[in-house]
């Protein structure tokens, strides 16, 4: 059990882009895991009135700015995608509100065991709250293709996407657990089922 959190398991889901992290997520979730969505809670923090609407305004200007009043998110990722030191900026600014989020959550969260879904957990805080590291993994060309078919992206985006980010490897190496998704869901599936008996039997040792 977690130091910070004794009464609950903590699993920290991580992966790089398109690897299949949400897919794991809702595997855990089925088996009767609550769930924290890092990137869900990134979209509110960055809502207008959230607590880094207007950070994020002032450092990238009012060309983020959609129609609707609120951050356009596919503008802003245009900026800090092409550029290291826009997308650490953007951190700097969102990280501290996201991860007083998260907490919150785990605090108010029901189910004893809480998954947290965060692609970067490995760079902050959270890497030291955490139970068990799962890492999903997924070959690079299998990561592309989602990218492209599924969202949209053109070939040379979605190679910047997967560019900015730090590498698959390093995250593979201080994984508790890895789960291969490489397309075969039922497969992806026995993987998860078999590492969330482990848990409990674990726990019955």
């Amino acid at each position: 059990m977690s130091a910070r959190y004794p009464d609950k398991y903590l699993i920290g889901l991580t992966g790089n882009i398109a690897v299949g992290k949400s897919l794991v997520r809702q595997f855990l979730v089925d088996l009767g895991a609550a769930a924290v969505d890092a990137d869900r809670v990134a979209h509110q923090v960055i809502l207008r009135g959230g607590p880094a609407f207007d950070d994020v305004v002032k450092e990238f200007g009012l060309d983020v700015i959609g129609a609707d009043g609120e951050i356009n998110r596919a503008a802003l990722g245009k900026i800090v995608f092409a550029n290291q030191m826009e997308l650490r900026a953007l951190e700097a600014i969102t990280h501290p509100p996201i991860r007083e989020r998260i907490h919150q959550l785990i605090r108010s969260a029901k189910q004893r065991v809480v998954v947290i879904e965060a692609i970067k957990l490995l760079e902050g805080d959270l890497r030291q709250v955490v139970d068990a590291v799962w890492v999903v993994n997924a070959a690079p060309q299998t990561r592309l293709k989602r990218l492209m078919s599924e969202r949209g992206l053109s070939e040379d985006i979605a190679r910047q996407r997967i560019a900015s980010q730090n590498k698959q490897e390093d995250k593979l190496r201080q994984a508790d657990v890895i789960i291969e998704n490489d397309g075969d869901v039922a497969e992806t599936r026995d993987q998860v089922q078999r590492h969330w008996r482990d848990i409990h039997h674990s726990e019955a040792d």
